[in-house]
């Protein structure tokens, strides 16, 4: 018996992924090789959003005085009001499980979250993926001056992590309104 073949429209919308993606930031103890996640937030396709500040680890002790600056974060608060790394990674497999999450700083928040999940003992249920690979050339050269308007017209406080996160989705709606 032949198979009826789906509508095209109908195969698009099984493999095309959701329209905004869903968006990823870290912020960190500093950039260099011994620095470690100190908050993550993320915003979900349908404006979901959760952020967690978290708690650094034994050994954890590379602290940049230039990145508290930028994101405002003492390491007492982290330290004091940070979660365990296990918690985080865990709430973090829940919200994102199975789908691919975009960062726009990948080359730095993809060390950071692997060194999460490596102190929590876990394995990611999502993939990161790099926001620049959803962009085709004429849209990044419009991205840094079209997030810098998106950022004054919706006053977002910026590095913190889901503002962050909010701020890479509010960009890329309006780059392409419909994704």
């Amino acid at each position: 018996m032949p198979s009826a073949a789906l509508p095209l429209a109908d195969i698009q919308a099984a493999v095309a992924p959701p329209w905004p993606p869903a968006v990823l930031d870290i912020e960190a103890s500093g950039f260099g090789r011994d620095s470690y996640p100190i908050e993550v937030g993320l915003v979900l396709p349908d404006g979901r959003a959760w952020c967690s500040l978290i708690r650094p680890e034994p050994g954890w002790d590379h602290w940049d005085e230039a990145a508290e600056r930028i994101h405002g974060i003492p390491r007492e608060t982290a330290l004091r009001h940070g979660r365990p790394a296990r918690e985080v990674a865990r709430t973090l497999n829940d919200w994102l499980r199975g789908t691919i999450v975009y960062s726009d700083a990948w080359a730095h928040d993809y060390p950071w979250l692997a060194l999460l999940y490596e102190v929590a003992e876990l394995m990611p249920s999502f993939r990161l993926d790099n926001l620049r690979a959803l962009l085709s050339e004429a849209e990044a050269a419009r991205w840094h001056a079209l997030k810098a308007q998106v950022e004054q017209s919706e006053q977002l406080v910026r590095h913190r992590a889901s503002s962050d996160a909010r701020l890479l989705q509010y960009t890329l709606q309006r780059l392409r309104p419909l994704g």
